[in-house]
């Protein structure tokens, strides 16, 4: 009896914690990812909307998964080398991932209205590559909605990312520009 009524205060316990920290925890419902290439020959812009991100309120905890196939491009022999073992090679590295920390979680405030600018420090991984960030984004409050905008630059190179000969090698940028929006 007392290991039955031990059992049912353990599962109380376990199910209020669960629910406590899914509270905590924002799930996107719509997250889009755009690259952004600029160069003489053309520019280049690919969309993606299969990336999925959380954010957790009390711990500032930021995480973005992002299929690398599902990238759309307006021609499809970009796509066919953005995919390539040449390029991205995204059969051996379908995924990128972004782990971070808010780092002045104190500034924003999620239960009330408002655009706060915050700071996410962590790591991304793209490529096989993991590399420390830092970027700035606004989060947006506005009833029950959470809105996350951060647009930044990365340099291929630091990911191992780059075409060495061909005309793919002068039609893309070094620098690339992300631009992410993800509402919760």
């Amino acid at each position: 009896m007392k290991k039955s009524i031990l059992s049912i205060v353990l599962l109380i316990i376990f199910a209020y914690s669960v629910n406590a920290q899914s509270e905590n925890k924002l799930v996107s419902k719509k997250t889009h990812f755009k690259i952004y290439s600029h160069t003489s020959a053309e520019d280049i812009e690919a969309n993606n909307y299969k990336a999925v991100g959380t954010i957790n309120t009390v711990t500032g905890e930021v995480v973005f998964s992002v299929p690398m196939q599902s990238y759309e491009f307006e021609k499809s022999l970009m796509q066919k080398h953005y995919n390539s073992k040449k390029f991205l090679d995204t059969k051996q590295f379908p995924k990128s991932k972004l782990k971070g920390k808010i780092t002045n979680l104190s500034d924003v405030h999620f239960n009330v209205d408002g655009t706060y600018n915050a700071t996410v420090e962590g790591t991304l991984t793209i490529h096989g590559e993991t590399k420390n960030i830092k970027e700035n984004t606004t989060i947006t409050v506005k009833g029950k909605s959470v809105k996350l905008n951060t647009k930044f630059n990365l340099a291929l190179a630091d990911y191992a990312i780059a075409f060495k000969d061909g005309k793919p090698s002068t039609n893309i940028a070094k620098i690339i520009e992300i631009t992410v929006v993800a509402e919760y």
